[in-house]
């Protein structure tokens, strides 16, 4: 007689392989979901997502990349398309960093990791600076990627008791013209980088004092030349001097909020930077909400200020208690890696959290008119006054010896028609306001070289 326990008993091995299956089964599609046919929502939606995304490629509707749409199929998370190996994902990456703030990889690398991972649209995200976004569009050329011009901003949340007083990022996304009024953006992320040294010098002061002789120059050796430091050059500065194993026992230990070796910058109030964001054509974002000790009054005051999105997807998908404050407040569903290229089992890969086309959607639906009344008006300041300086806040994020070959007088134009191409459908183009514009140009002249030209125009 063969016991329960017996694995020798074919019944029995039969049993445990079913159940293993089953396992393994209802675990991947735990993860990713089960394969489907797109929704008639989905399928819209996929459409007006794919178009925008294309947009600098063509202007064409019926474009290959939208058709046969009958062989994209849907998960929990995302899109996909049957390429008979392997599959093509339609990936947007809202939340990375790069060397320019406290990432890892330069924006070139970064871009190209991305392609790597599939990622057809990225945000570029540094903390405090939008000093890497230029060379990140160029090498985004390469791959036939779209950069989402972004920054994440350090503020302070500030609520009547000053003990309950914590700190807030808010993700900032702009057009490929940047912000408008870019010298208050400008200054107010100049003002918290200076912030950012004073409190890494206070913060290597406080582990000196707690027996960790850290020495400063280490810190800004690691940040790089220009960097603010942050507390991840802090953490990194740690593990190099042996006085902790790796990051995550640096911020455990020391530098986590309002731990031995916190200290705070020269941060503005969160409902500040919001306004700010709205004020420079960009769209606010309340990054990371789970990080935050009293998510519910934060995400009421930055509502009332103006704020238009909340992260709720991670790379294991939705966060449902914040998925349901979004609902609450009425706030775009949203989410990004964070990637910062540190390595390591924490850290989710580049390009990891597959957003639901209709939350994609829902995305470029509030984002759009910002951008294009954003666009309008940058372009507005040039056609009154066609001058270099105002020639070079349309291609504030563009290298002007990509346009080598241009003669001087379609310089002005070329910036223009690839600003528009690349951002804005034929429909939104083909407005009263921006053919104004396009007369304004046709009659005006700019200083290049010392020599006055006219600037070309369709």
């Amino acid at each position: 007689m063969v016991g329960l326990g017996d694995n020798n008993n074919p019944s029995c091995q039969n049993n445990i392989s079913s159940k293993a299956k089953d396992k393994k089964k209802n675990k991947k599609k735990k993860r990713g979901g089960s394969k489907r046919k797109m929704t008639a929502e989905q399928t819209s939606a996929f459409k007006s997502v794919t178009e925008w995304v294309y947009l600098d490629r063509h202007q064409n509707p019926n474009s290959s990349s939208t058709a046969g749409l009958s062989s994209w199929v849907v998960d929990d998370f995302g899109v996909q398309k049957s390429l008979g190996r392997g599959m093509e994902k339609m990936v947007f990456e809202l939340h990375s960093h790069s060397k320019h703030s406290d990432g890892f990889l330069s924006p070139s690398k970064l871009v190209e990791r991305a392609h790597g991972n599939g990622v057809k649209v990225l945000a570029l995200t540094d903390h405090d600076t939008m000093s890497g976004i230029t060379e990140a569009v160029e090498a985004a050329r390469r791959f036939g990627i779209k950069i989402i011009p972004g920054v994440e901003i350090s503020t302070i949340f500030s609520p009547r008791n000053p003990e309950t007083e914590e700190p807030v990022h808010i993700l900032a996304y702009y057009s490929g013209c940047g912000p408008m009024r870019y010298e208050e953006l400008d200054k107010l992320l100049a003002n918290i980088r200076e912030g950012r040294y004073v409190r890494a010098k206070d913060i290597v002061l406080k582990l000196n004092k707690l027996k960790l002789p850290l020495k400063w120059e280490h810190v800004t050796k690691i940040a790089g030349k220009g960097v603010a430091p942050g507390r991840l050059h802090v953490a990194r500065a740690m593990v190099e001097a042996g006085y902790v194993e790796n990051l995550k026992q640096a911020f455990a230990r020391y530098l986590y909020d309002g731990g031995p070796a916190y200290s705070t910058g020269s941060e503005p109030l969160a409902e500040e930077a919001v306004q700010l964001i709205r004020e420079t054509g960009g769209l606010a974002v309340l990054a990371h909400p789970w990080a935050l000790k009293n998510p519910i009054p934060i995400i009421r005051r930055l509502k009332d200020a103006g704020l238009h999105g909340m992260e709720v997807y991670r790379s294991n998908g939705r966060r449902a208690a914040y998925n349901d404050l979004a609902d609450t407040y009425n706030l775009l569903k949203l989410g990004g890696s964070d990637y910062h290229g540190r390595g390591g089992h924490g850290e989710s890969e580049l390009g990891s959290v597959n957003l639901p086309v209709v939350v994609l959607h829902d995305f470029l639906k509030v984002a759009r008119p910002i951008w294009c009344s954003a666009i309008k008006d940058i372009l507005e300041g040039y056609a009154k006054e066609p001058s270099d300086t105002n020639l070079a806040k349309i291609a504030r994020f563009t290298r002007m010896g990509s346009f080598k070959g241009s003669s001087p007088s379609s310089c002005g134009k070329d910036l223009i028609d690839r600003c528009l191409a690349s951002w804005l459908t034929a429909e939104e183009q083909q407005n009263d306001e921006f053919e104004a514009i396009r007369l304004k140009l046709s009659h005006a002249t700019i200083n290049l070289s010392g020599v006055q030209v006219p600037i070309e125009t369709k």
